[in-house]
């Protein structure tokens, strides 16, 4: 096969931090290449060089066979590779059109937009994918998953021979991912290129043939997909074989009933939302995209006010208009937006750990105890296993699965009673996957209730003890680990069936 791209010995270093570290890979035309390995091992950043949007420190790129130097990210589109990054670059207020032929659009006689030809030449781009979207609406009226798809599209618009698609289905439902695959097989075969980073290792098989692994900013090396199983490239992103990823379910999972929710509504939401959760439980809760699951557990944690509906602790009803009342209640609300709502980006890592429970922190006076703070931030950092080189470290240098564990470690300071956990493993590798479903199961082992909201159905059914399916803002069933099923629970999803909500 004729090789479009090639890096040959690439450095890359950050202040105090060696990211990639004398890497060498190739990719051929028509190649679909994943590149995997645990947060931090450096995919991004080597991506981000042969994208453009960083410079090597050493090393060159080869394109075509042709040595060549990228100052921007538009230097590397223009050359023919082009970057989809994990945080969208869309402009909500502007059109369809005007995102995808950004300071491209046609121009008229008096060097004007033409929008009647904007628009036209829109349309036929979007039907070339079978994407049914008007291209004069704004972006920020589209689902999460609509905003995903378009950020491809816009990418491949200038038809690059290679297209880097950086965490590319972290907000797509099963049913957007296959059209996503159909279109990059379908473009594979045009004889488009990719490079596929992913930290959902099932996809692999599904889209790639050959596979990459680094690991602390190295090349550890390369298989064919089919000659490899989960467990082999487990191993290699992590230097050592991970057994038993979900752990086993502890016997307080058959504790009492401790906390109920009976009627919960928020118009337009979700609707007559009842259930239980008892001591030690981890109760999942599953559907597809806008089925309410979100929105529910942001009502109990009163971020959104419910319009109905009563909530019991300990058999006692609770009044909960506010975050602050759930705090007090010993509840603990882990949002899936762990940047944008759950931690504080440009503050230490210290401030983020007390941020739920800094009264506990000021004993007297109504002064902030920094010896207590730092022993407190330096005691968690350590139990949660979050690398960082000191507590004083901004949380937006963290990667992704250290920013996690510090999102979970934040809120033991108020010592939960519920946890109530959206999408606990968005964007987290398979290393930091692990570590985080053994304190969920050492907080239940505990007699903590869990509630986990997730799209990802091996980790429901992996770690869960019953699964509540929701489908448009209503449970249509439930399923006993006994029971779990796949099929089963994307009937019930899908609107296809309904049953006993346990």
């Amino acid at each position: 096969m004729q090789e479009v791209l090639r890096a040959e010995n690439i450095s890359k270093s950050f202040p105090g931090v060696l990211a990639v570290d004398n890497v060498s890979m190739a990719l051929t035309r028509g190649e679909i290449l994943a590149l995997v390995g645990e947060n931090g091992a450096g995919k991004s950043t080597l991506t981000q060089v042969l994208g453009g949007a960083q410079r090597p420190d050493s090393g060159r790129i080869v394109l075509d066979g042709e040595p060549v130097a990228f100052n921007s990210s538009q230097d590397a589109m223009r050359a023919g590779v082009s970057m989809v990054f994990q945080e969208l670059s869309l402009v909500g207020s502007l059109s369809v059109a005007e995102n995808i032929f950004a300071n491209r659009q046609p121009i008229g006689r008096l060097n004007n937009i033409d929008w009647s030809r904007l628009y036209q030449d829109t349309q036929e781009f979007l039907s070339r994918f079978d994407l049914d979207l008007d291209p004069k609406n704004p972006v920020k009226q589209l689902s999460m998953g609509q905003q995903q798809i378009l950020e491809i599209l816009k990418a491949i618009s200038i038809n690059p021979k290679v297209l880097i698609l950086d965490e590319p289905t972290s907000s797509l439902t099963e049913s957007e991912i296959a059209y996503l695959f159909q279109n990059i097989r379908k473009l594979q075969e045009q004889g488009m290129s990719f490079i596929y980073i992913t930290h959902k290792l099932s996809e692999i098989f599904q889209i790639a043939s050959r596979v990459v692994v680094m690991r602390d900013g190295k090349y550890i090396g390369d298989r064919l997909v089919s000659e490899v199983t989960e467990d082999d490239l487990v191993a290699m992103m992590v230097g050592r074989q991970i057994v038993n990823l979900y752990g086993t379910a502890s016997k307080a999972a058959s504790g009492d009933e401790y906390f109920r929710v009976v009627g919960l509504s928020r118009k337009g939401r979700f609707e007559d939302v009842s259930f239980s959760l008892r001591h030690g439980e981890i109760l999942g809760f599953a559907g597809l995209v806008g089925a309410g699951r979100t929105e529910v557990g942001r009502a109990i944690f009163g971020i959104d006010r419910k319009t109905a509906g009563r909530i019991f602790l300990h058999e006692e009803e609770i009044k909960i208009t506010r975050p602050e009342d759930a705090i007090e209640k010993k509840i603990a609300y882990l949002t899936e937006d762990r940047k944008g709502l759950g931690l504080f980006l440009g503050m230490p890592v210290r401030e983020n750990l007390i941020a739920p429970s800094l009264r506990s922190f000021a004993p007297s006076a109504d002064l902030l105890n920094k010896r207590l703070i730092d022993k407190f931030a330096n005691e968690m950092v350590e139990e949660f296993t979050i690398a960082t080189p000191s507590i004083s470290k901004k949380v937006l240098n963290l990667s992704g699965g250290n920013q996690q564990k510090c999102l979970v470690a934040m809120w033991i300071g108020i010592q939960p009673e519920v946890i109530i956990f959206d999408e606990p493993t968005r964007g987290v590798d398979v290393g930091a996957r692990a570590e985080i479903y053994h304190k969920l199961r050492e907080f239940a082992a505990k007699g903590t209730g869990i509630i986990m909201i997730s799209s990802d159905l091996p980790e429901l059914i992996g770690m869960c003890d019953r699964i509540l399916i929701m489908h448009h803002g209503r449970i249509k069933g439930g399923v006993q680990r006994g029971n779990f099923s796949e099929e089963l629970i994307l009937r019930y999803a899908a609107g296809l069936s309904e049953g006993n909500t346990l």
